[in-house]
């Protein structure tokens, strides 16, 4: 029965490799293996009875309604062209410095993970809007793609991201049913402003190591990264302080609100995200940039990131009973528990595994299909959740960022000038990488970076 939950498990994968939709595969393929299954004797249809329940509990599910609020949030601030006048405002302020672009990139990167957390949107925005400017001015090709592509990425790691509420729903059931195997029946619970506070440092330090790496690469190489000549800073002091008020702090003081409400206690991130679709209508206001045809747009395109998010969580959900039902997460846990080395080796085979996973399946089909699975049994290793989240969102973010199937640089491929090759584009995040991979073993070696500011503001 249990190498039945391996063949569903591959005849998913297979599927997806060809191309069919991820929740129709999903669901499908584990509705398919439960009537071979009920047929040849080796599956309980007892288990689909489960089925409606879980259904009714995704529709229920309150955190969830974050969701859509926060993608909401992000594309208003995308359609109102926030990015664009926040790069412009940090240009003037740090284009006089050698790489001072690529840190204003680095910066407004930042702040765009935080204001939308889609990292596709993140990257085609700054590629054609910071990539043009960047070979203006004579940067290197592989800096410029580079930081345009790991600044991207920074939406899986800097709350509020869409990635750590999914992954922190996720985490939370597999949190309760690990201690309830443990035979705990009053399980301490974990939310998803527990996992956004957790990865407030992680995500810092990754932009404090991009910058100084950024700033290292000017020092030693000022060539690869020129300041913009004086001949071409054609604005006052007083129209940089102008703009810094009307670009740059209405989107900061937004994220401030939203996660400060959070932090403190005053609000749910539910709650907190209405405050963040609030805020962007705001802002798309003040920057006169609201009409109903972008409400239209922005209506539309929320509708269908939403829906593709809940239809793939239905999917997964039929998925992981099915697996279940064929013993698959009894399979798995043997597996693990087997390995030499404890929990680390446990941890990392997981991390390997949903790393390559990485290459050919997006954030939310690994969250809602792979985490289930592994969490409860990693968790009932005494494996702290929030440091897992967090390592899980790193991890995964490296991926999305590595050579030859990373959806950064495809994303960047597709909106990059024809002039670029796609080696250029690879050698260009090689650092970044690096750079990813020192901050998880960082975070691995010293838990606390993730866990000791939850620790102390709950």
């Amino acid at each position: 029965m249990e190498y039945m939950a391996l063949l569903l498990f591959i005849f998913v994968f297979v599927f997806l490799l060809l191309g069919y939709p991820v929740a129709m595969t999903l669901a499908g393929t584990a509705l398919g293996f439960a009537l071979l299954g009920d047929y040849t004797g080796t599956f309980d249809s007892a288990f689909l009875q489960a089925l409606p329940n879980r259904l009714y509990g995704i529709m229920t599910n309150q955190t969830l309604i974050a969701v859509p609020l926060f993608v909401f949030m992000g594309v208003m601030l995308e359609k109102s062209r926030v990015a664009e006048k926040l790069l412009e405002t940090m240009a003037s302020l740090f284009g006089p410095l050698p790489g001072g672009i690529a840190i204003s990139v680095t910066l407004v990167g930042m702040l765009l993970a935080a204001s939308t957390g889609i990292v596709g949107a993140t990257v085609v925005t700054m590629g054609l809007l910071s990539l043009p400017t960047m070979l203006k001015h004579g940067y290197d090709t592989k800096i410029a793609t580079g930081i345009i592509c790991a600044t991207g990425t920074l939406g899986q790691i800097i709350p509020p991201s869409i990635v750590l509420v999914l992954l922190g729903d996720v985490l939370s059931s597999a949190y309760q049913q690990a201690q309830l195997d443990q035979g705990i029946f009053s399980p301490e619970t974990l939310s998803v402003g527990d996992l956004f506070i957790g990865a407030l440092i992680p995500g810092l330090l990754l932009v404090a190591l991009y910058l100084f790496y950024l700033l290292t690469v000017s020092f030693v190489n000022p060539s690869a990264m020129p300041a913009i000549a004086a001949s071409e800073r054609q604005i006052s002091r007083q129209q940089i302080i102008k703009n810094v008020l009307t670009s740059l702090m209405p989107p900061v003081l937004l994220i401030i609100a939203v996660l400060g409400s959070i932090i403190g206690g005053f609000a749910t991130p539910t709650e907190a995200a209405s405050v963040g679709a609030f805020g962007a209508i705001m802002i798309a206001l003040q920057q006169k940039q609201l009409n109903l045809d972008i409400l239209k747009q922005v209506t539309q395109e929320t509708t269908r990131v939403t829906s593709m998010v809940f239809l793939i969580f239905i999917g997964a959900s039929i998925f992981s009973l099915v697996f279940r039902g064929f013993g698959g997460d009894e399979l798995v846990q043997d597996f693990l528990t087997a390995l030499p080395g404890g929990v680390f080796t446990a941890v990392f085979v997981v991390m390997l595994v949903m790393f390559l996973l990485g290459f050919v399946l997006d954030f939310i089909e690994i969250t809602f299909v792979v985490v289930p699975i592994v969490g409860p049994i990693l968790l009932a290793m005494d494996v702290n959740p929030i440091w897992l989240g967090i390592m899980i969102a790193i991890n995964l973010q490296t991926s999305f960022l590595t050579p030859p199937f990373g959806f950064a640089l495809f994303y960047l491929r597709g909106v990059a000038p024809a002039s670029i090759t796609t080696m250029q584009i690879y050698k260009g995040v090689a650092p970044f990488i690096i750079i990813q991979l020192l901050a998880l073993a960082m975070i691995a070696y010293w838990p606390a970076l993730s866990t000791w500011l939850p620790a102390k503001i709950n």
